[in-house]
């Protein structure tokens, strides 16, 4: 095995002093983080940003080792259309910040009886769904058409707002558009609509998968996912998506903002009626009129803030449908593997099963569907000349406890059935490993039962009934997957970015009433 691996390291802005004042303090440089930051620098306020670790990325962080660049979290750059805005909205351009490359096939979808792959070309994936459903092409178009009206309302009418309370949804037009949503239908119902072959099915359902709850507990209204998968494509930036955080940052520190790295925060003050900063664990202070957390929700609320100031209670986390968490693999390989495609998709054993222990049971899965990537099959930079970049995953119930040897049992698994299909040896070529699952997400990211997406996007944790953006406690808020929108990168844009309004529309008001 090989030499120790090194994360990237960014230089910081060194606090010098044991007090300091900021106008704003967000904590966390995540995606939501750094995007509440730069929203709150564009309206005009003096921001500083608290990142525990020594770089920024939250689960989009990244490490070196052996000449392998391993992206650490997420894999797919979905939504297209999420990124240009935000780039747009700030002054830059993500086609000059980010080399996006539209991935041909979008991915591959292995089952038992062989490979099917998805291409990005519309005309030609209706032809895949005709030759293995006939007539199928028909109805995929038609399932599309209904999933961009319900992506172009969600977008434009529903994502964007706060979600403090209900009433922001009560206008007519946004009733009038609601009814477009099928809201109270199943994913699962809706796609029977469509398709019949369990194959397709598994490929309409994929992207639903990580939502967090099965797909006849999901609301139809996550077809939108299948528009943005299929119709607006699967891209992929140069270099790895941790490009897309040093690109954010570069954003951001243009506006103003100020990075700290390796401040890992004990907790938020307050004055008895409203925030007034933070403390950090080794005592140094800082001051603020307004606070984002953009680290985890529930770690936040439950150790950084005095009983008073929480709005939810043990109880009430508990009760929470989360979404899965993950296990992780970052494999180095010393061989090309010419089958794989960037992205592939193992659905070669029935999926039903493994979802009742990841939403059911919460057990260790038997036989698991599984996830790899291998990016660098379109990009040589990250790998060594004639090595393979790997990601393995395997989604699991939040809240396990790892037994010795387990790891490397599922690991096995997935190379059984991996070199059985691409007609390989894959095992001796490994020149590189580390894994990654309930105890590291808890350990590196606080995150509630280690989960790795967030809540589960179930009726009753949409919108105004996620975890709201603001806290109990005057001034305080919250940004990122546990709360409004939801899990995924681009939901955690828009949820800084909402965020950032907020905390924006708090410190008028305060301005306001303090004159």
């Amino acid at each position: 095995m090989p030499a120790v691996e090194q994360e990237r390291k960014r230089p910081c802005f060194v606090t010098m002093s044991s007090s300091n004042s900021s106008e704003a303090l967000v904590i966390g440089a995540g995606f939501a983080g750094i995007a509440a930051a730069t929203q709150l620098a564009e309206l005009g306020h003096q921001v500083d940003l608290l990142e525990r670790h020594d770089h920024a990325g939250g689960r989009a962080r990244v490490f070196e080792a052996e000449g392998f660049t391993f992206d650490m979290g997420p894999s797919w750059y979905w939504m297209p259309d999420v990124f240009e805005a935000y780039f747009s909205k700030f002054g830059s351009d993500v086609n000059e910040e980010l080399n996006l490359i539209r991935l041909d096939p979008s991915y591959t979808v292995w089952f038992e009886n062989g490979p099917v792959e998805i291409p990005a070309d519309l005309n030609a994936l209706k032809a895949t769904f005709n030759s293995i459903e006939p007539g199928s092409g028909v109805a995929l178009q038609a399932f599309l058409d209904e999933a961009q009206i319900k992506y172009e309302i969600g977008m434009n009418g529903f994502v964007q707002k706060p979600a403090h309370s209900v009433m922001e949804f009560a206008t007519w037009e946004t009733l009038k558009q609601s009814t477009k949503l099928t809201l109270l239908r199943s994913f699962s119902n809706h796609a029977r609509k469509y398709f019949s072959d369990k194959r397709l099915l598994q490929i309409i359902e994929f992207p639903v998968l990580f939502l967090g709850a099965k797909p006849e507990k999901t609301p139809a209204l996550y077809s939108l996912m299948n528009y943005a998968d299929t119709v607006l494509g699967t891209w992929y930036p140069m270099g790895g998506m941790h490009e897309v955080v040093r690109a954010m940052v570069r954003v951001a520190e243009k506006k103003g903002v100020r990075f700290h790295y390796n401040c890992d925060v004990k907790k938020i003050t307050d004055d008895g009626q409203r925030v007034t900063g933070i403390e950090l664990m080794d005592g140094a202070r800082w001051t603020a009129p307004t606070v984002v957390a953009g680290a985890d929700y529930h770690h936040v609320e439950q150790n950084l803030l005095p009983t008073q100031w929480r709005r939810y209670d043990a109880a009430y986390w508990d009760s929470r449908v989360m979404s899965p968490s993950s296990l992780l693999f970052y494999v180095g390989v010393k061989k090309r593997v010419p089958k794989l495609q960037h992205h592939n998709l193992f659905f070669d054993t029935p999926f039903g099963p493994h979802a009742e222990t990841i939403y059911d049971t919460q057990t260790w899965p038997d036989n698991p569907l599984f996830y790899v990537s291998a990016p660098s099959k379109t990009d040589d930079g990250i790998a060594p000349s004639g090595c393979e970049n790997m990601f393995f995953l395997i989604p699991l119930a939040p809240g396990l406890k790892d037994r010795s040897g387990l790891r490397d049992q599922y690991f096995d698994e997935m190379c059984d059935r991996l070199e059985k299909y691409v007609g390989m040896d894959i095992r001796p070529h490994i020149v590189y490993k580390r894994s990654f699952a309930h105890e590291e997400f808890q350990q590196d990211y606080r995150a509630f039962k280690g989960n790795a997406y967030g809540l589960a996007n179930t009726l009753r944790q949409t919108a105004f009934w996620k975890p709201k953006m603001k806290s109990k406690l005057p001034g305080l808020f919250f940004t990122g997957q546990l709360t409004t929108p939801g899990p995924g990168v681009p939901p955690s844009l828009i949820s800084g970015e909402v965020v950032g309004q907020e905390a924006h529309k708090y410190l008028l008001k305060r301005a306001v009433a303090v004159d």
